[in-house]
C-alpha cells in the first residue's frame, strides 16, 4: 500500500503543479514566442520530475520510487521534439543527484537520460502516426513505463528477482494507470489552452477582418469619389470640346458658305484670306482630333512607336520656324539653344519627339502674356555605380502664370486641369500634357515640372541615350 499511497500522492502533486502551471501559463507566457514557450515547457518538466522525487517513495535510504517520468511521456504528446524531450530526461536526471550522489541516484539519473533518448525516438513516430491521440497515449506509456522497468532490473541497484516478486506487481500496474490518469487530465488542460488559443485566434481574424473592411469601405468610398470627380471632369471636359470643336467647324462651315453665296461679288485678295481661315481651322480641328485619337490609343495601349534615327541638331530650325510668328505677334523673347556636346543623332521616333516638344512650347506660350519662352537641349547624367543612365533633356521654360505646387500631379491626368477656367479663358482641349506625358513613357524617358504660381514653369522632357563606350 506504501507504494499506491506514493503514486498517488506523486500524482496529486503533478496535478496541482500542472494546474499552477495552466494559471502561469495564460496570465504571464500566452502572448510570449514560441520559443519562450517551449523554454517555459522544458524547465516545467524538469521541475515537475524534482517535485516528484521529492515526494517519492523512499525504499531505502537512497531508492526512491516515484512517477518522475510522467512528464517525459506529457512531452512526447505535447511536444514532440527529439531535442526538447532529451533535454527535459537529461534535466529530469541531474535533478536526481539533488537527493545526494549515491549508486541508487547515478542508476536513477541514466534511467531518465535512457527514457529521454527513448522519448525523443518515440516523437518521430507520435508525429507522422495516423492514430489518435489517445491511442499515440496508451502506447507511449506502454513503452515508457515498461522501459523505466527493465532499466532498473538492467541498473541493479534492486535485486531483479527482489523486484519482479515484490515490487513490479504493485508499481508497474500502478504507474500505467496513474500515468493514464494524469494523461487524462493533462489532456483535458490542453484541450482547454487550444480552445482558448483558437478563441484568442478567432478574435484576431475578426479584428483583421473588421479593420480590412473598413479599409476596403474607406477605399471604395474614396473611389467612388474618384469616380463621381472623373464623371465631372470628364462631362466638362466634353462641355469645353463641344466648343473648340464648333468653332474651326462654324469658320469653315460659315466662310464656306460665304464663298459659294458671293462667288461674283467677293475680290481675290477677300477670297484668299477666307480661305486661309478655312484652312487654319481645318488645322485646328484636325489636331483636336489628333489628339482625342493619340489619348484613345494610348489608353488601349495600341499607340505604335516607331524607332529610327532623330537628327537633334534638325530640332531648333524646325521649332523656330514654326513658333517665330507666335512669339512675334505675342511680343515675346523666343531663344533655342544647344549644348556643343549634344549628339546630333539618336534613335527614338522623331514624330512623335516632335509633338510632345509642339505640345510643351504651344503650352508656354499659351500661358505666357509677357515675358519669354525658350528650349535648352543638354545631356545629363542620373543614377549610380552601374545604373549610370544618360539622358538627353529637352528645357522648355517660361515665364507665365505659372501652376500651385498641389496642382503639379493634377495637369498630367486626361480630362483633369488645375484651373477648369483655364481652358475657356486660354482654348484648348487640355490634354496635350497627358499625351505628351503618356509619349515620353513610351519612349522609354519621361517628363517632369517646376513650376510656381505667377512666376513661369520649365517642363523637361528626358529620353534615353545610349553613349559608345569609346
Amino acid at each position: 500500500m506504501g507504494y499506491l499511497k506514493i503514486f498517488f500522492g506523486n500524482t496529486a502533486i503533478l496535478i496541482a503543479v500542472a494546474y499552477l502551471a495552466n494559471l502561469i501559463y495564460k496570465h504571464t507566457i500566452s502572448n510570449a514566442s514560441v520559443g519562450i514557450k517551449k523554454a517555459s515547457w522544458v524547465i516545467l518538466a524538469i521541475f515537475a520530475g524534482w517535485i516528484s522525487t521529492l515526494f517519492g517513495y523512499n525504499l531505502d535510504d537512497h531508492v526512491i520510487f516515484d512517477l518522475r517520468f510522467v512528464p517525459l511521456i506529457i512531452s512526447t504528446l505535447a511536444y514532440p521534439r527529439p531535442i526538447t524531450l532529451i533535454l527535459i530526461g537529461i534535466g529530469t536526471g541531474l535533478t536526481r543527484l539533488t537527493f545526494g550522489v549515491t549508486e541508487a541516484a547515478v542508476a536513477g539519473m541514466l534511467n531518465l537520460f535512457i527514457l529521454g533518448v527513448i522519448c525523443a525516438a518515440l516523437s518521430y513516430w507520435v508525429r507522422r502516426s495516423t492514430l489518435s491521440i489517445v491511442n499515440q497515449g496508451l502506447i507511449v506509456i506502454l513503452i515508457v513505463n515498461l522501459m523505466n522497468a527493465i532499466n532498473i532490473m538492467a541498473l541493479g541497484v534492486i535485486p531483479v528477482e527482489e523486484y519482479i516478486r515484490e515490487i513490479m506487481p504493485i508499481t508497474f500496474p500502478a504507474g500505467l494507470i496513474l500515468s493514464i490518469l494524469f494523461s487524462l487530465i493533462i489532456r483535458d488542460f490542453q484541450l482547454g489552452l487550444l480552445r482558448n488559443e483558437q478563441i484568442q485566434h478567432a478574435n484576431e481574424q475578426l479584428s483583421a477582418q473588421t479593420e480590412e473592411l473598413h479599409k476596403n469601405k474607406l477605399d471604395l468610398e474614396e473611389r467612388a469619389n474618384q469616380l463621381m470627380m472623373a464623371s465631372q471632369f470628364k462631362s466638362e471636359f466634353l462641355a469645353n470640346m463641344s466648343h473648340e470643336l464648333r468653332t474651326p467647324l462654324n469658320s469653315i462651315i460659315n466662310l464656306s458658305q460665304l464663298i459659294e453665296e458671293n462667288d461674283d461679288l467677293l475680290t481675290e485678295a477677300e477670297i484668299r484670306e477666307y480661305a486661309a481661315i478655312i484652312h487654319r481651322s481645318g488645322d485646328e480641328l484636325l489636331m483636336i482630333i489628333s489628339d482625342i485619337l493619340d489619348l484613345s490609343k494610348v489608353e488601349a495601349g495600341r499607340l505604335d512607336i516607331i524607332n529610327e534615327e532623330l537628327n537633334v541638331s534638325e530640332i531648333p530650325d524646325l521649332l523656330a520656324m514654326q513658333f517665330a510668328v507666335t512669339a512675334k505677334q505675342k511680343g515675346l523673347d523666343f531663344n533655342i539653344s544647344m549644348d556643343e556636346n549634344v549628339p546630333p543623332m539618336i534613335h527614338s521616333d522623331p514624330h512623335r519627339v516632335q509633338q510632345i516638344l509642339r505640345n510643351l512650347l504651344s503650352n508656354a506660350f499659351k500661358f505666357t502674356k509677357t515675358g519669354y519662352v525658350s528650349l535648352h537641349i543638354h545631356e545629363q547624367e542620373g543614377g549610380e555605380g552601374d545604373a549610370v543612365q544618360h539622358w538627353l533633356v529637352f528645357d522648355v521654360e517660361d515665364s507665365g502664370i505659372g501652376i500651385a505646387p498641389e496642382k503639379h500631379a493634377m495637369i498630367f491626368e486626361a480630362f483633369q486641369q488645375a484651373d477648369r477656367t483655364t481652358s475657356r479663358k486660354y482654348g484648348g482641349t487640355g490634354l496635350g500634357l497627358s499625351i505628351s506625358n503618356d509619349l515620353a513613357r513610351l519612349l522609354g524617358g519621361f517628363i517632369s515640372m517646376e513650376s510656381k504660381e505667377e512666376e513661369g514653369s520649365r517642363f523637361s522632357l528626358y529620353l534615353p541615350l545610349e553613349v559608345d563606350s569609346e
